[in-house]
């Protein structure tokens, strides 16, 4: 097996709001992955003691550790638990009804022998390379679909498609979100490598166009996890007034890959 991992934060002097873990058990036998991208606020007041990268922490550890011991569960129960653990953790200081309370977009990826099983919530992206090249993007565009003027500021998208039904979902304290995730099993046989990564990678493809989910892909494979990181940062560093790239809402964005060769 060979992996690579890299999360960059969109500035130094912020704390990064991606979580990425690779877990792979004593045993030897299968493994997992978990790519969380917290979802930033657009102020101080939402609800919460706590800031988004605690959230991230505490919602990923619970994911990577269920992941591996509990697999007897599906990936939307274990998404569900871990969701449910994490808000027990801040139920009595914080208020999780508040429509932005801490909360992440979330992919999980877990192989054994048999499979492949994936989970992807909200606009993080996994890529499945077969064994003759042919690259598949699970993806959930829910967020794509929304229209631009249902996000047109935090007050109307926080009322109207924010993990409301003909909206968007993210993991934040409701256990059963779990049940909006996109889903599937692919056969082992059938994947021999997995990428993930958080929208401050995927701006590669999706802003700048530098090429398609399979193009993408190549990039990673060959030249890197960390290139394309750099090259990202280096296209962000040469359009910063956003003009060139309608709805890239800030210039630089904490970006994450992880890289999995089966």
């Amino acid at each position: 097996m060979r992996t690579a991992l890299i999360s960059e934060p969109a500035d130094a002097e912020r704390p990064n709001e991606d979580f990425a873990a690779l877990a792979l058990p004593a045993s030897g036998q299968g493994g997992a992955l978990v790519v969380l991208d917290g979802v930033t606020p657009p102020r101080s007041d939402d609800g919460c003691l706590h800031s988004v990268p605690w959230f991230c922490a505490r919602l990923g550890g619970a994911l990577t550790e269920l992941s591996l011991s509990r697999r007897d569960l599906t990936l939307p129960e274990i998404l569900s638990q871990a969701i449910a653990r994490t808000a027990e953790a801040h139920a009595a200081t914080c208020d999780l009804s508040h429509p932005r309370t801490p909360q992440a977009t979330v992919v999980v990826a877990r192989w054994a022998e048999a499979a492949v099983e994936y989970l992807v919530l909200s606009d993080s992206v996994l890529l499945a390379e077969g064994p003759d090249g042919t690259v598949t993007a699970l993806l959930d565009d829910r967020l794509d679909r929304v229209p631009r003027a249902a996000l047109a500021t935090e007050a109307i998208a926080d009322a109207t498609v924010r993990n409301k039904e003909g909206g968007f979902f993210t993991a934040a304290a409701d256990p059963s979100v779990s049940a909006r995730a996109v889903t599937g099993a692919l056969p082992r046989a059938a994947v021999r490598t997995l990428v993930a990564l958080t929208d401050g990678a995927t701006r590669w493809t999706e802003k700048f166009r530098q090429g398609d989910w399979t193009d993408l892909f190549g990039f990673v494979r060959d030249e890197g996890a960390a290139a394309l990181v750099d090259r990202v940062r280096a296209l962000e560093a040469a359009d910063r007034e956003k003009r060139a790239h309608l709805g890239r809402g800030k210039t630089h964005d904490d970006a994450t890959v992880v890289y999995v060769r089966l």
